[in-house]
């Protein structure tokens, strides 16, 4: 069985102790579950309600796209594909009349 290495110094002579794991070299212990969750995105919408994927979104303000004419409007339906923790942009969604598009979390309202 392999464990993954050390948060701490990145050893890979790590052991596991009950439930947690720990490194030989610079004695760092941490349960792996816990490592699991923090990783976890938590992007919420407008209204403050958590987003996941496969969510259905409408867009709470026009948004002008950028390099084109064009204006998404209010009330825009769509579903998102894929959350990513970029700073610009944490949707990648498909939006009706739009197609694929990433939009930032805080314009978007889960519907």
């Amino acid at each position: 069985m392999s464990f993954p290495p050390c948060p701490s110094c990145s050893s890979e002579y790590v052991y596991q102790d009950q439930s947690h794991l720990v490194c030989p070299e610079c004695a760092y212990e941490w349960n792996p579950e816990e490592v699991a969750k923090e990783n976890e995105l938590n992007i919420k919408d407008a209204n403050g309600s958590l987003l996941a994927e496969g969510d259905k979104i409408t867009l709470a303000k026009d948004l002008k796209v950028k390099g084109s004419s064009l204006v998404l409007k209010i009330g825009t339906k769509g579903v998102i594909k894929r959350m990513n923790d970029g700073k610009d942009h944490q949707l990648d969604c498909k939006l009706d009349g739009a197609g694929e598009m990433m939009v930032t979390a805080k314009y978007v309202k889960k519907a």
